[in-house]
């Protein structure tokens, strides 16, 4: 296993949720952080956290789904060690009933968007690093939906990718399901307990996850030199019934 010691990691949607508690658990093993993010004020109070623990972190106000500030980021980052991205929105409930202006945006967000992340991000990985994009899990054809779409190109385009890079760096993804984390801040609490309900009789293991059981999954990606072109499902086996 690598470490992440004086490593440089960039987090791609880092300033709450899971890819913060990513920043937190790498800034504990002595990661040079540059987090990015669409709110400034989510972004201060990150880096206040992180630099507390003892190491160099940058931020970048960007929104990742507009290309043009994506690519004004890429052309001025120098070069890191590891990449992991968060970005893909999400929706639920069928295709025939939906906004297709909705399914548009979602599969835009979670693939289109991390397929240009995946092409910047290969001109400026170091040899031996590489890139961790967030997927999903929860559902097949029965319940499938544009984020069901999207994760599976997100799977494909961790595949591709991995082969194109290699040997000189890895591509991985982890694959959630549905779990209580910040991105849901804008939920009526009731929906998010009827949700949790929900996934905790459909899960095998009969609960959800807590956000560490999530964020470590990205650190073994980029600490182990050995894996590349795959998807983790961190998702207490809920696939295994779908």
């Amino acid at each position: 296993m690598n470490t992440l010691k004086d490593k440089a990691l960039v987090i791609i949607g880092g300033s709450s949720g899971i890819g913060f508690r990513v920043a937190q658990l790498a800034a504990d093993e002595g990661a040079r952080l540059l987090i990015v993010g669409r709110d400034v004020g989510r972004l201060q109070i990150a880096q206040a956290d992180l630099e507390a623990r003892g190491v160099t972190v940058e931020t970048r106000q960007v929104d990742a789904h507009d290309p043009a500030a994506l690519e004004s980021l890429f052309n001025e980052l120098p070069v890191f060690d590891h990449l992991v991205s968060m970005i893909g929105d999400v929706m639920g409930g069928g295709f025939v009933g939906a906004d297709i202006a909705v399914i548009r945006h979602v599969i835009e967000s979670k693939f289109f968007t991390n397929v240009r992340i995946g092409q910047l991000a290969a001109t400026k990985v170091r040899e031996g690093g590489s890139l961790v994009f967030t997927s999903g899990t929860g559902g097949r054809a029965q319940d499938a939906c544009a984020s069901y779409v999207g994760n599976l190109g997100i799977n494909a385009l961790v595949e591709g990718l991995a082969v194109e890079l290699a040997p000189r760096a890895r591509v991985n993804a982890v694959s959630p399901t549905w779990t209580v984390t910040p991105f849901w801040r804008d939920v009526p609490p009731a929906q998010i307990e009827a949700t949790r309900d929900h996934f905790e009789q459909v899960i095998p293991l009969k609960r959800t996850a807590n956000i560490d059981e999530l964020a470590s999954a990205y650190l073994f990606l980029m600490n182990n030199g050995f894996v590349t072109g795959q998807h983790i499902a961190v998702d207490g086996g809920i696939m295994l019934g779908a």
